[in-house]
C-alpha cells in the first residue's frame, strides 16, 4: 500500500461478489503501475524500525482517556490524506460525539507487511497503550505471500503485546486478500484472523474497507486509498467494533 463534523453517512456494505471484485481491481492497479508499498521491498518497509514519518498523536488531558493505539499499514496512516483526516482521527471524533473519551496514537507505515509490524510492535508499545488496533495483511494478500506466514505474524504480535502491555484490550481488524489468488487462498487469508483471535483472546471486528473498497467516490485516484469520505466510513467501521473494547478497558 502506498506512504505515508459533520453527520456521517452510513453506507451499506456493498455484496461480497462486488468487494471481491474490487480488491481484485486493486491487485490488478498495484501490479500494472507499482503503486509505492504494495511492490516488493518498497522502502518504507525497509526503515520499519524507523520511527514512522506518520506517526501522528492526539492527545487528550483527562486522565480518565483510554490510550489507543493504531498498528496498521498507509490504510491506517492516511495515506494522502491530513493527518487529521485519518481514520484513527475520525475515530476520535466518533468517540467524542458517543461521550467516549480516548486518546490516539496513529502507528500505521507505509508499504508493511504484518512481518514489517512483528519487527517494529515493541517499538510501538512504548506508547503503554490501553487498547491496541492491529490492521495488517492487506500488503502480504497483494503479494500473495503465505498464509502461513501471515497467521504466524499475526500471532507474534499478540504475542508481543501480550508480552509487554499485558494490560491491554486487542482489536485484530481483519483484511481481504484478493479474490483472483484463489478461493482456497482467500478463504485461509480471512481464517487466519479469526484463528489467531480465538487463540489470543483478542476480539475481531469486520473488514476494514467494508462499504469502501470499489466505491470510486470513497477513495482517492489511485482506487486503493480511502479519500476523506471513506475514511469516515472506514472510521465508522472500525468504531462499531472498538466501542465496546474500549468500555472493557475502562472496567479493567
Amino acid at each position: 500500500m502506498g506512504e505515508n463534523s459533520k453527520k456521517l453517512k452510513v453506507h451499506k456494505p456493498k455484496q461480497r461478489s462486488r468487494l471481491r471484485s474490487a480488491i481484485a481491481g486493486i491487485f490488478t492497479i498495484c501490479a500494472i503501475f507499482g503503486i509505492s508499498g504494495c511492490s516488493r521491498g518498497s522502502s518504507a518497509e525497509q526503515n520499519d524500525l524507523k520511527q514512522p514519518e506518520s506517526v501522528s498523536q492526539l492527545e487528550d488531558s483527562k486522565e480518565s482517556s483510554q490510550k489507543v493505539l493504531f498498528i496498521g499499514t498507509s490504510l491506517t496512516a492516511g495515506y494522502g490524506l491530513d493527518p487529521l483526516d485519518a481514520y484513527p482521527a475520525k475515530v476520535k471524533e466518533l468517540a467524542m460525539a458517543d461521550g467516549v473519551d480516548i486518546e490516539v496514537i496513529n502507528a500505521g507505515v507505509s508499504g508493511e507487511t504484518s512481518a514489517g509490524a512483528v519487527r517494529r510492535v515493541g517499538w510501538a508499545l512504548n506508547s503503554k497503550p490501553d487498547v491496541v488496533v492491529v490492521e495488517t495483511g492487506a500488503n502480504d494478500g497483494l503479494r500473495g505471500l503465505p498464509v502461513s506466514e501471515l497467521e504466524t505474524n499475526l500471532s507474534d504480535i499478540l504475542d508481543s503485546i501480550r508480552t509487554i502491555a499485558p494490560n491491554a484490550q486487542v482489536l485484530i481488524m481483519p483484511m481481504e486478500a484478493p479474490p483472483n489468488l484463489g478461493s482456497r487462498y482467500v478463504g485461509e487469508f480471512r481464517s487466519a484472523y479469526s484463528n489467531v483471535a480465538k487463540r489470543s483472546g483478542a476480539d475481531l471486528g469486520g473488514f476494514l474497507l467494508d462499504g469502501v473498497a470499489g466505491v470510486a467516490s470513497l477513495n482517492q485516484g489511485d482506487g486503493i486509498h480511502p479519500n476523506g469520505a471513506g475514511a469516515l466510513i472506514v472510521a465508522q467501521n472500525v468504531w462499531k467494533a472498538l466501542h465496546p473494547v474500549v468500555l472493557k478497558a475502562s472496567n479493567r
